[in-house]
């Protein structure tokens, strides 16, 4: 009942942001992007991750961080995690300029939820060489969730990192936080997993999961969300919940895209070509369909 009651509360709350069928939306979370240090899961994909930035903007995407961008509980001091992944924020930044970022906190990053700390860390940045402070997501607003909704059909489609309720990442986010700085966060360094993690604990995921689907047969919306790091795409009547993975897969990122209307899930992974030379691929795992599809509401009207 937990999980209702905040999820209810998230999207109550949440910013709505009006889409048509010539908008393109590209879903991504639990980056985890860390501080380049033996527990930093970030940092084999980085390279896959830049480049799939690099095809998003080019092709006039709004990137959407579903979440758990910044790994903050085991490195609370942004200033490292972006001196590790310079080059990545620099393509993070050209979105926020063109204002196609949209920035959603979870449970990892919660420190966003404070203004004073995003203003602080992620306004600018100070170039050490040139000794000399640089704007840089410079009035920067991390939002908890995001509603999309549909100039001509109405239809919504609630978006959030999906820790809401899940007792350990949420109700006590702070022991939890320790518990990883301190422990969990040199265990990651010899392959070692928390076992309360959703991302390893089946259980847990499940319940999380079949929290997600009471929500949305109670408010009859399209639901899209990270946390648990397995991606989700409904099938054969299921109701629709979408889960977007994560960029921490080995030698793997998947992601949603919302394009001309319709909605679908893709990967990109690292590939050796005839010649034997590495290539970043993007490849659709599951849909396109029509995002009218997943509109349960109307149904019932």
């Amino acid at each position: 009942m937990q999980t209702i009651k905040r999820l209810t509360n998230a999207f109550e709350n949440a910013e709505v942001i009006e889409f048509d069928k010539d908008s393109k939306y590209i879903f991504l979370s639990d980056c985890h992007r860390g501080d380049g240090s033996h527990s930093d899961e970030f940092t084999k994909n980085q390279n896959l991750y830049l480049h799939a930035l690099n095809y998003y903007y080019q092709n006039g995407f709004t990137y959407v961080e579903v979440g758990d961008g910044d790994e903050l509980w085991e490195q609370p001091k942004f200033k490292f995690i972006k001196k590790a992944h310079h080059d990545v924020f620099e393509a993070i930044k050209k979105f926020h300029y063109h204002h196609k970022l949209i920035m959603i906190y979870g449970n990892h990053n919660m420190y966003l939820k404070d203004p004073e700390y995003v203003e602080k860390y992620y306004y600018t940045y100070y170039n050490e060489y040139r000794e000399q402070r640089y704007d840089f997501l410079k009035n920067l607003k991390p939002v908890e969730a995001i509603i999309l909704k549909h100039k001509e059909t109405k239809q919504e489609i609630f978006v959030l990192h999906g820790h809401q309720g899940d007792f350990s990442n949420d109700h006590i986010w702070r022991l939890t936080m320790l518990s990883l700085k301190y422990f969990w966060r040199f265990m990651h360094s010899f392959g070692v997993k928390n076992p309360a993690s959703p991302v390893k604990n089946s259980h847990k995921r499940h319940k999380i999961e079949r929290n997600y689907n009471k929500w949305i047969e109670l408010h009859k919306k399209m639901l899209i969300c990270g946390h648990t790091h397995r991606f989700k795409f409904p099938r054969n009547g299921d109701l629709p919940y979408f889960n977007t993975g994560c960029c921490i897969y080995p030698t793997t990122i998947t992601g949603i895209e919302i394009v001309e209307d319709k909605v679908q899930i893709i990967r990109w992974k690292i590939r050796p070509n005839r010649e034997g030379i590495l290539k970043a691929k993007r490849e659709v795992i599951r849909g396109p369909k029509l995002i009218s599809e997943f509109d349960i509401g109307r149904e019932i009207e």
